[in-house]
């Protein structure tokens, strides 16, 4: 019997040591093609050329929404620093949630709102909406309260409300970049079929910011932050760059989108049933069209900005990643039809299949190799070489990957001036691999337990602000 254990065992770290292989040699893949791609990306558009999108009067107008709820602190400095994007037709609408606190006063006060008649068709079902306010002497800002019936709701009052072709969703406490709403159109310009475009979410925290934009950009004093800081870069810079090219990808971020505002609301907007709606309006986006046979296209473009808050305390974090976790096998699981579906292309054959394997199951092999080898040479029945084999690929394959991520930040964007700040995230890429890699696997493992279990409560998250001068 224990030969037999001991054979099992033998074969299951084979397995995982070929699990780490083909994931990491895909992030890999996918840092090379970034690299490519990236730098073709920046030869697309010159300066002449975006003045010349700004000026023309074919330039879409874009509506954006901001779900705020309990956003006294930061929601009017938000609003401000909207209102300063270098863009030629747009308007904010600020969806206040059911808010607890001052966010709606504090809103009237800065803006003098007043009362005005909604007189918009409600397309989406949502909870009642409770007042409309317009400011005279601001004319961009629209502030709708309703009563509080989450996130998805909150966005889908402002697809409800808003007036022009395309809507841009940003959460209430991150910070858009001068010109991030023109160079996140631009897909909607070059190409009709656009349906949607998602900009890259950096990390604020550390970072100066003066009257709501980042001035002078830094590496977080939180090491937390940090990692987080790598991890971003790997996600957007390296994934989501190679995927949009295969036209396969399935995630717009939820901090900072662009959708066609008619198709978004006939594919049935935002769902209020799942914690990850972000990701299932753009499988559902994916899936709609193709059941139309629509022409389309759903894009990340790498260089529009919004800057956002980290968590920096493992409560936050873990609580976020468990989130994030749930969200993707409530996706998962309500399309599942279209998981290895020819019918729906690349979607089906690549991008989901990617997901099931490597982001839903990732974390359950990472830890039942981790426990298994532990328990294997306790007892003898497994090889300490065989297991050492695993950590030294896992360790290599890791550090090779994030290294990639800040190359691929320096060779393109090159948003870190200081030497200093990109030395100390070649050292983080490295420290990644020790500890923090292990507790965000433990955190994602829990969010498929907690989805079995059944729980499917968004969860709380407190957030400083990012440092103002």
């Amino acid at each position: 019997m224990h030969d037999v254990a001991a054979i099992l065992l033998s074969w299951f770290e084979v397995g995982v040591l070929a699990y780490f292989v083909v994931i990491n040699s895909l992030y890999l893949f996918f840092s090379v093609s970034a690299y490519v791609l990236l730098m073709r990306h920046q030869r697309r558009w010159t300066t002449r050329e975006l003045g010349a999108v700004m000026r023309s009067p074919a330039t879409p107008g874009v509506s954006i929404i901001v779900p705020a709820y309990n956003e006294e602190t930061g929601i009017v400095d938000t609003v401000r620093s909207l209102l300063r994007l270098n863009y030629p037709q747009f308007e904010v609408i600020v969806v206040d949630d059911g808010s607890k606190d001052g966010t709606l006063a504090n809103l009237r006060e800065a803006f003098g709102l007043i009362k005005a008649p909604g007189s918009y068709e409600a397309r989406l079902e949502t909870a009642a909406v409770t007042g409309v306010y317009r400011s005279l002497a601001t004319r961009e800002v629209v502030v709708i309260a309703k009563v509080n019936g989450g996130k998805a709701d909150a966005m889908n009052v402002g697809l409800n409300a808003a007036s022009h072709p395309l809507v841009c969703v940003i959460d209430a406490d991150s910070l858009m970049e001068e010109h991030a709403l023109t160079q996140a159109v631009l897909p909607f310009i070059e190409d009709p079929t656009t349906v949607a475009a998602g900009g890259i979410v950096r990390i604020g925290n550390g970072c100066v910011v003066d009257h709501g934009r980042v001035t002078d950009v830094r590496v977080p004093a939180n090491w937390l932050a940090r990692f987080q800081v790598i991890e971003y870069l790997r996600a957007f810079l390296a994934a989501r760059v190679t995927h949009s090219a295969l036209n396969a990808l399935i995630i717009v971020s939820g901090a900072f989108g662009v959708f066609k505002r008619d198709i978004t609301i006939d594919a049935g907007g935002f769902s209020t049933t799942t914690i990850g709606e972000d990701m299932e309006l753009i499988v559902r986006l994916h899936r709609h069209c193709r059941d139309r046979k629509r022409p389309y296209r759903i894009v990340f473009q790498p260089d529009p900005v919004v800057w956002t808050e980290a968590p920096e305390s493992t409560a936050m974090l873990s609580g976020q990643r468990n989130r994030w976790q749930r969200g993707t096998l409530q996706v998962l699981s309500r399309h599942a039809g279209m998981i290895g579906n020819p019918r729906y292309g690349r979607i089906g054959l690549l991008a989901l299949p990617y997901y099931a394997l490597f982001e839903t199951v990732g974390p359950v092999i990472e830890f039942a190799g981790l426990v298994l080898s532990i328990v294997g040479i306790a007892f003898g029945m497994i090889d300490w070489q065989m297991a050492w084999l695993l950590f030294l690929a896992a360790i290599v394959y890791g550090t090779l990957n994030s290294v990639a991520a800040v190359l691929l930040e320096e060779l393109s964007f090159r948003r870190y001036l200081r030497f200093r700040d990109v030395i100390t995230l070649l050292v983080v890429a490295l420290l990644e691999n020790f500890g923090y890699r292990q507790m965000t696997s433990w955190w994602r493992l829990r969010g498929v337990i907690d989805y079995l279990k059944g729980k499917n409560a968004w969860g709380a998250m407190t957030r400083k602000g990012l440092a103002t001068s």
